[in-house]
């Protein structure tokens, strides 16, 4: 059998032209039409339509009245090259020298689904009460780094997570309200931090910033924990968030300088 016809006959042809779709979609700066995909891919309108409405019906694009685009679910691809590119390995040295700084413990989430996951954590000179390690989740409306991550999302992610999410009171300063957690990320995306007060565990206060990639993306989120007998929520915003912003930088521009290479 001569070699390339071995070579071709493994390769699968529609799931080339499916990828094709998939990465026009995410290289355009807005919606596109059926008849735009169709151009860009060379593909004809009705093969388009085939796997447009495929990848609609698995929720990785939907039409937005003007034409498709992303939905957060394609996430999920580059989680394994995420993890190959060690992000926790990358972060861990910058949260080290913030937790020597601030003398208190920072950490590292991402968004899995519609909860963050630790996955890097640096324990300060002062020990919270809260157990929380690596691999730890938590419900990401109530945590300051699940509302940074949640404000990465686009208004559909975020109105799709709101209306599916069962909103459970874990302290009396929970915020379980669906309109006020839309009000908040809002002015999370606007200001580019946030902070929680002893919502996930009395006693326990939070503040968290975006680690975003090379195209702005949010791709993970670095917080401080603290505990309210001891830091007040004037010396966080105005002590720690600068400190906290330029160490999401620094993680970010280190994956995006990996990514490049």
């Amino acid at each position: 059998m001569p070699e390339e016809t071995a070579r071709e006959m493994p390769f699968v042809q529609s799931l080339e032209r499916g990828l094709q779709v998939l990465l026009t979609l995410g290289d355009a700066s807005g919606p596109l039409t059926l008849a735009e995909v169709a151009r860009r891919t060379g593909l004809t309108r009705a093969a388009g339509r085939r796997f447009l409405l495929t990848l609609v019906e698995l929720d990785y694009a939907r039409f937005d009245g003007r034409g498709y685009v992303l939905q957060p679910r394609v996430l999920e691809l580059g989680r394994a090259y995420l993890a190959s590119l060690r992000l926790p390995d990358l972060a861990l040295p910058a949260l080290e020298r913030l937790a020597a700084d601030v003398r208190d413990t920072t950490s590292l989430t991402v968004l899995d689904g519609d909860e963050i996951v630790y996955v890097a954590r640096v324990h300060g000179f002062r020990i919270l009460t809260v157990a929380i390690a690596v691999g730890t989740r938590f419900p990401a409306y109530v945590t300051s780094t699940g509302r940074v991550l949640l404000a990465g999302l686009d208004d559909a992610g975020l109105e799709s997570y709101l209306s599916r999410t069962d909103f459970r009171q874990l302290t009396a300063g929970t915020e379980t309200d669906p309109d006020h957690l839309r009000k908040e990320i809002h002015r999370i995306r606007r200001r580019g931090w946030t902070v929680t007060d002893q919502e996930l565990e009395q006693g326990l206060r939070s503040i968290a910033a975006p680690v975003r990639d090379g195209r702005g993306r949010v791709i993970a989120a670095v917080n401080i924990s603290t505990t309210a007998g001891r830091t007040s929520l004037e010396t966080m915003r105005n002590s720690w968030l600068r400190r906290l912003q330029e160490t999401a930088e620094e993680i970010g521009e280190e994956c995006s300088r990996l990514t490049a290479e």
